[in-house]
């Protein structure tokens, strides 16, 4: 059996919190972590979740939020 295929039928065995970790790694050795984005993205969403406890922003349910999305792009 190819190597690859014997992986993934092995991985699939694993539970499901093993799986998030094997999943992850393998993403991060494809599109590694950079500092500088990561820590940008962290002050945009601190920003976000301060916008939205002072009430200067409304959550949006996240189906409405797709359904906006498959709404827009719909053809």
């Amino acid at each position: 059996m190819h190597s690859t295929v014997r992986i993934i039928e092995e991985a699939r065995l694993l539970p499901v919190e093993e799986r998030t970790i094997v999943v992850d790694s393998l993403l991060r050795s494809l599109n590694p972590p950079d500092g500088v984005i990561d820590k940008k993205w962290g002050q945009v969403a601190k920003r976000r979740l301060e916008e939205l406890r002072a009430g200067r922003v409304k959550p949006v349910d996240g189906d409405e939020v797709f359904a906006r999305i498959y709404a827009r792009y719909a053809t």
